[in-house]
């Protein structure tokens, strides 16, 4: 369990899925579907569901309609909202208090993209002390092969496998699927 003093929550952590992260990725519209699923069921079990959102000077600027979240999900604005402009979305966000302030120490990961926010945010809550599933079928990321980069399903095939059999001292890792996701329990590994 998280290394973290008095954090017995859980909260579910969805990463910039926005109109132009999203826009050509692999079965996007499956995983956007999934990451709904999982959003309405968060709110019904009253597990906090905070979103984070990209921005940067060229295609993702702050307000534009490349930058809103896609029209199939609707944060709550009650919802925390947590803004960032690199990879790990704990670097030089609010997302380290946003989580503190929930009392959370375990994080339930969907989003995009695979090979650079899913997995710098996945290892920086573990390294942070936090436990962090992710859930297999409810990530993706866009066709990199022009820059050398395996096909997105290896990319997302691969990471679903390490992230399978990380370990971390005191803290917990694992994937699970969007079907079997239990806010209440531990990864299904």
């Amino acid at each position: 369990m998280t290394t973290l003093d008095n954090r017995p929550n859980t909260a579910l952590l969805v990463i910039d899925v926005q109109n132009a992260v999203v826009a050509e990725a692999y079965e996007r519209d499956a995983v956007v579907a999934n990451v709904r699923s999982l959003v309405a069921k968060a709110r019904r079990e009253r597990i906090p569901v905070v979103w984070v959102q990209h921005s940067d000077d060229e295609g993702l600027v702050n307000g534009s309609d490349h930058w809103q979240i896609v029209p199939e999900l609707d944060p709550d604005e009650a919802e925390p909202l947590v803004h960032k402009r690199y990879a790990d979305s704990f670097e030089d966000t609010t997302l380290e208090t946003v989580l503190s302030d929930l009392h959370v120490g375990r994080l339930v990961v969907a989003g995009a993209q695979t090979d650079e926010c899913i997995r710098s945010t996945l290892h920086g809550a573990i390294v942070r002390g936090y436990d962090a599933t992710l859930v297999s079928d409810a990530h993706t990321t866009d066709d990199q092969t022009a820059w050398g980069a395996p096909p997105p399903q290896q990319v997302i095939a691969h990471t679903n496998l390490y992230w399978t059999y990380h370990k971390a001292p005191g803290r917990t890792a694992g994937t699970v699927s969007t079907a079997d996701v239990d806010f209440a329990g531990t990864p299904a590994g």
